[in-house]
């Protein structure tokens, strides 16, 4: 790593307005703690306010109506103290169960399993290459957008592997390799949300939208497909965004590459071609995936199928859509298996354990900060501290009269600005959703729709933060081409996706679910009716 990554406060050429913006979301970001500490402070806090809060009487009249699940008979949500004996006492014996209870822990974990093996034998990384090299010279730029969406199925494959080979597809091609980098970084991150399947994602955020939701309603449900239709749909508008933000403003603005500028021999940059063997592994992973496609419909598609709802006959409330963690394993690890051993990256069930051990083994920090974020969780419940703020939050919204769509425009833009300093998905949904979940269910609208909302807004102000997980491994990735790269220079490359992603997301939001009314993903209601 070079001198570039370091704080751009000490590039001259870094200065003016909006550097020194850039340099002080930077210095508070590097201020915050780690989000597990943060979480652990947050916790301590819970605690020691709800003491307060209890001392001082603090209450709020439960919306919901009498006899309804959940409502104490008097009508009154007090808050309850944690700093007290009683509250001392759940929390030793909470402390292990909250952690093992904590949804997103399991399904991520499932989910992960399955996609440990299509990445270890892989097929995924040659289905990128094999889906942007085979793309036609007009066609490039879409496609390597397109792919680096669609990366985001499988954690880093998209920043380790995609960016650096779009980048030198680019340079191949004769065009500026920093464009084919923007490009994927664009698609990978700021598309993050975006897929056309289901991913580890999608049941993390679901398993923190659930006890969200259930501080109003103690039944309800959000499923990790909760969210499907709308990130599908999402794909080709970013995809399209992204192809003419670069070659319309990002390619444009870099100019004619000079090979000088480089700080490696871009001689050796050579981009490793499909083999014959990889294109057969692919060939029968795809055969293998449109089998188990086959029979997966076969269980839901007629009226008798055996994973329909066994009391209504329905897809709603099915054991398809509750066991859609599972489908994600099945659909992964067994292509992924079939490839492997068509390549021989896999010949036995050693090689298959082995990919899933190494899986595991990186989810050590994850582990850890689930830990800590279900204890804020779960004490934040048990306080009604959550619960009390958002009737607060909601009334709140309603004498100002913004309880109409509009609210989610303030809803989107306060996620992406906490995003620039929080970079972390799971954790930032961990800590927003327990207040603006049950918040904005009081005035009307459903979980499935608030998540998506927020999904939005936690994905387009990637590009732009060096809080970003893997913004350091970009810059490196960029160093390469241009040797004087600095953090300020990055995220100027960036900003015009970010901007226009904002915008282009945040209408297409609008007129998918409260123009068209179509729902956010499969059975996902729009509105709630407190």
């Amino acid at each position: 790593m070079t001198d570039s990554t370091h704080s751009s406060s000490n590039n001259p050429n870094n200065k003016g307005l909006f550097n020194r913006f850039l340099a002080t979301v930077e210095f508070l970001g590097n201020m915050l703690p780690h989000p597990i500490t943060l979480f652990a402070i947050f916790a301590v806090a819970i605690v020691v306010f709800s003491g307060i809060a209890d001392w001082y009487g603090l209450s709020a009249i439960d919306p919901r109506p009498e006899g309804a699940s959940g409502r104490d008979p008097d009508g009154v949500i007090e808050v309850v103290s944690l700093l007290s004996a009683e509250g001392l006492q759940r929390i030793m014996t909470g402390l292990v169960t909250n952690f093992t209870g904590f949804a997103p822990l399991g399904t991520v974990l499932v989910a992960l399993l399955g996609v440990s093996v299509a990445e270890h034998s892989g097929l995924l990384s040659a289905a990128m290459r094999g889906m942007v090299m085979g793309a036609s010279k007009r066609l490039v730029t879409f496609m390597v957008v397109f792919a680096a969406i669609m990366s985001n199925t499988a954690a880093e494959l998209g920043y380790v592997v995609l960016i650096p080979l779009a980048a030198m597809i680019f340079h191949s091609l004769g065009r500026h390799p920093l464009a084919g980098l923007a490009a994927a970084f664009a698609g990978v991150s700021g598309g993050y949300s975006a897929n056309l399947l289901l991913g580890t994602i999608d049941p993390l955020l679901a398993g923190i939208t659930t006890p969200a939701a259930q501080m109003i309603d103690p039944t309800y449900v959000v499923g990790a497909e909760a969210n499907w239709y709308f990130m599908m749909i999402s794909v080709f508008l970013i995809a399209i965004l992204g192809t003419l933000v670069t070659e319309k403003i990002v390619e444009p603005r870099l100019g004619k590459y000079n090979p000088d500028e480089a700080s490696i021999d871009l001689s050796q940059n050579s981009i490793d071609r499909l083999t014959k063997q990889e294109k057969s592994g692919l060939k029968w992973a795809g055969v293998s995936l449109l089998v188990v496609s086959l029979l997966l419909a076969w269980t839901i598609i007629p009226s008798d199928g055996i994973l329909r709802n066994p009391d209504t006959g329905e897809v709603a409330g099915s054991p398809f859509l509750k066991g859609i963690v599972v489908i994600i394993f099945v659909t992964f690890s067994i292509p992924g298996f079939v490839y492997g051993r068509v390549v021989g990256t896999m010949k036995n069930d050693k090689d298959v354990i082995n990919a899933m051990s190494k899986s595991m083994s990186s989810m050590g920090l994850y582990i850890v900060l689930v830990f800590f974020a279900a204890q804020f969780v779960a004490f934040f419940k048990w306080t009604n501290l959550g619960t009390i703020l958002a009737i607060n939050g909601a009334a709140l919204l309603q004498a100002l009269n913004l309880t109409g769509p509009e609210v989610f425009i303030l809803f989107i833009l306060m996620c992406a600005l906490v995003n620039l300093s929080l970079g972390s998905s799971s954790a930032q949904w961990a800590i927003t959703a327990p207040i603006f979940v049950p918040m904005l269910m009081l005035i009307g609208y459903a979980p499935e729709t608030i998540q998506a909302a927020y999904r939005i807004g936690d994905s387009v102000t990637n590009l732009i933060t060096p809080m970003m997980s893997y913004f350091g491994l970009i810059l490196a990735v960029a160093v390469k081409y241009k040797k004087d790269m600095g953090i300020g220079t990055l995220v100027a490359t960036m900003l015009p996706y970010s901007m226009v992603f904002f915008v282009g997301w945040v209408i297409l939001f609008y007129v998918w679910v409260f123009l068209l009314g179509m729902p956010v993903g499969p059975e996902s209601p729009t509105y709630y009716t407190p």
